[in-house]
């Protein structure tokens, strides 16, 4: 079968560009939602995910889904800390943090409105555990002290947690003598202090997570069983970036949910501008139509034409939504995390996967909406579209 050659199809959306530009805008305008929604769920679950270190485990109460849900008590915490298999610094000094965690009410900058944020108290050998953390203002909070360092993204939304500023809570004063970056990661929606003050504080006798570094991957099984087998713990400890993956499962499935619906029905009117845009240029063109039978070209090949013609618009659409959808991965943003209900910052984050997915829903909506045109115009009798003409 003798097909119609690409540059014929493209001269069509050329001759007809005020239209072709209109309805590829209303096709970027869904696949730019489309894609904000996926790079948002990803943004969420990429920032969960590198919170964790692969060489990092984390224990918490058996069946807490979140570390202000669980409790060690200090018992459970020293059987912990002398397990085998857990790594030592070069002092000599177990890699292990125990660590409470809270949430504290605090007023946004922008509109002075209160928002959970995550308190955790912890300690140099904390700070040795997550490597990615970076103190870039100050200094690291003295031990025994009413001290505390905050995360970056708490510097730039709430108020009061600038360097040397003071901050009320747990009925006394705290002052922030540092602020560091953990790279993009949960960290950064956090404020930390001493772990023996925030305990005392908050009025806490027992630790809501510990993690520990391993001395070796391959022995994780069998910690794990030890403290599985242990009947005095009751704990549950996992890989540390698998504890924050499954963190990051709610929110994100939320996300995807809500605005792929809003995508579907957004498509619709995609689809429908689509269809009347095919329509009118198959209308418009019954004369080519007919001088293409005439020469040779069958059904199939009239078919194809006017359905890559289609597709080229949905694609041309897709790619200025995908454009637009890019400029989002600048974009600063933070939401409440259903698992913990406290603030978390994060950015869109665009990857080859959501490209891919984001051309194909905007090539799926070209198909769908040029299909019945199409298939009208291939259906016309020869002879009526040369009289038509």
């Amino acid at each position: 079968m003798k097909a119609i050659p690409i540059s014929y199809i493209a001269r069509n959306l050329w001759v007809r560009r005020f239209t072709t530009l209109l309805t590829a805008g209303g096709m970027a305008l869904v696949v730019f939602v489309f894609a904000v929604v996926l790079m948002m769920s990803e943004g969420i679950r990429a920032t969960l995910v590198a919170t964790g270190q692969a060489d990092n485990a984390l224990v918490l109460r058996k069946g807490a889904g979140a570390e202000i849900n669980s409790a060690i008590s200090r018992d459970q915490a020293a059987i912990i800390e002398s397990l085998p298999g857990i790594a030592t610094n070069e002092k000599g000094q177990v890699l292990v943090t125990k660590e409470p965690v809270v949430l504290n009410n605090l007023p946004k900058r922008s509109n002075g409105k209160p928002s959970n944020v995550t308190m955790r108290g912890s300690s140099l050998t904390g700070l040795e555990l997550r490597p990615e953390m970076k103190i870039v203002q100050g200094r690291m909070f003295r031990p025994g002290t009413s001290e505390i360092i905050v995360g970056i993204a708490i510097a730039k939304g709430f108020r009061g947690t600038q360097l040397s500023e003071t901050l009320h809570f747990a009925q006394r004063d705290w002052v922030v003598v540092g602020i560091f970056d953990s790279g993009k990661t949960g960290f950064d929606s956090e404020i930390w202090g001493d772990v023996d003050q925030m305990m005392a504080a908050f009025r806490r006798n027992v630790y809501s997570t510990m993690v520990f570094r391993l001395a070796d991957r391959s022995a994780f099984e069998k910690i794990k069983t030890l403290i599985g087998n242990d009947q005095r713990l009751q704990l549950d400890v996992k890989p540390e970036i698998q504890f924050y993956a499954e963190q990051s499962e709610a929110l994100a499935t939320f996300i995807r949910i809500l605005g792929l619906s809003l995508s579907v029905i957004f498509s619709i009117g995609a689809v429908v501008g689509a269809m009347i845009t095919m329509f009118a240029a198959v209308a418009q063109r019954v004369g080519e139509i007919g001088t293409l039978r005439a020469l040779g070209f069958r059904r199939g090949a009239v078919l194809t034409a006017f359905l890559l013609e289609s597709l080229l618009l949905s694609f041309v659409g897709g790619c200025i939504g995908l454009f637009a959808a890019s400029w989002m991965q600048a974009v600063d943003i933070s939401t409440t995390n259903f698992q913990t209900f406290s603030e978390l910052a994060f950015q869109f984050k665009l990857n080859p996967d959501i490209i891919v997915k984001t051309l194909l829903f905007s090539l799926f909506m070209g198909f769908v909406g040029g299909f019945i045109p199409a298939w009208r115009a291939a259906r016309m009798n020869i002879v009526d579209c040369l009289r038509a003409a």
